[in-house]
């Protein structure tokens, strides 16, 4: 049963007390609205999706292990669901999730979702997983007529909490659309890349490319800055030269170079450096699987694997600056 929150106005579904009309500009697929929404997985991106429905959609179900964060989301008008259970009942789920496991226990596990779901429900994960999560989940729920997609993010907390996220979408065309509606309450850009599994692909070329161009904007930070220049200086010079990237014009390593980012925030919040280790990872598992060779991804996944040891796991991930400033020279 759903624990209410005092958004929730009272409708027939015999399966809740309350349920929810979210006010989608296209909100049908089929011939079945959609008439709930659940999310699961409320941590640093999922909490600001989650925020950004609310803004769009009268209520929306949230669940997640951590009560702390559910109790949040209900004070900004969510209702709550106690367990995977109650959120099965929803016409469409989104998850974000940490690990390959975690998605595959949520969709296929005891109790799984894709055994719950009713047909022609639509289910969404935005977490960042191995290709094949996606492409085993996607054939199990096809089994049930339900459909799934992937749709992981790019973009980081900033623009997870102004809606400005890009979503990649793996799955068919059909799902895709079905997707599309609800996607654009959280996110500016949403692209179709495939079949199942290639919303992850993208989204994992993308984060690779990511952690090597931080590592490189990293190193040519700190040669700029040991050799007397001025960091907003150099920086400003990079961002309107052919050296810059999003690692040195939105989101600098360097403290003080551009405020509201983790660099000047002491490296809180943000984009974890376990986070893009376990991209660069995933990245270099498929690339093994197909036979790539990625000598700058792996190097920046060696550098990131010794950042995380250095007790720096938790920092955002442009702590590797101060990484490579303590770097002896060799």
């Amino acid at each position: 049963m759903f624990v209410q929150s005092n958004c929730c106005r009272p409708l027939f579904f015999k399966q809740f007390k309350r349920i929810v009309c979210l006010k989608l500009p296209f909100n049908c697929y089929g011939t079945h609205k959609i008439s709930t929404i659940g999310f699961i997985g409320l941590g640093a991106m999922g909490s600001h999706m989650a925020r950004n429905l609310l803004r769009q959609f009268k209520d929306v179900y949230v669940f997640d292990i951590n009560t702390s964060a559910t109790a949040s989301l209900a004070k900004d008008g969510a209702c709550i669901a106690k367990n995977l259970d109650d959120v099965s009942k929803a016409d469409c789920i989104i998850s974000m999730l940490p690990a390959n496991q975690h998605v595959l226990d949520v969709y296929q596990g005891p109790g799984g979702l894709i055994s719950k779901m009713r047909a022609d429900t639509l289910l969404i994960d935005s977490s960042t997983v191995d290709p094949e999560v996606p492409q085993q989940l996607a054939k199990a729920a096809q089994q049930r007529n339900i459909t799934f997609v992937d749709a992981p993010v790019s973009g980081g907390i900033i623009a997870a909490a102004a809606g400005q996220l890009t979503f990649m979408v793996g799955g068919s065309a059909e799902g895709a659309a079905l997707a599309e509606p609800v996607l654009r309450s959280m996110g500016k850009k949403i692209i179709h890349c495939g079949g199942s599994g290639s919303g992850q692909i993208a989204k994992l070329c993308n984060n690779m490319l990511l952690g090597v161009s931080m590592v490189a904007t990293a190193e040519a930070m700190n040669l700029g800055v040991r050799l007397g220049m001025d960091p907003k200086l150099l920086a400003s010079v990079i961002n309107c030269s052919s050296g810059r990237c999003w690692s040195s014009d939105t989101y600098n390593p360097v403290p003080g170079v551009i405020d509201g980012v983790p660099a000047s925030n002491n490296y809180q919040g943000g984009f974890m450096s376990h986070l893009i280790l376990k991209d660069l990872s995933l990245a270099h598992a498929i690339a093994q699987r197909s036979g790539t060779s990625m000598p700058f991804g792996k190097k920046a996944l060696d550098i990131y694997k010794e950042v995380c040891g250095q007790g720096k796991a938790d920092l955002d991930f442009s702590i590797v600056y101060e990484y490579v400033k303590e770097l002896k020279n060799k």
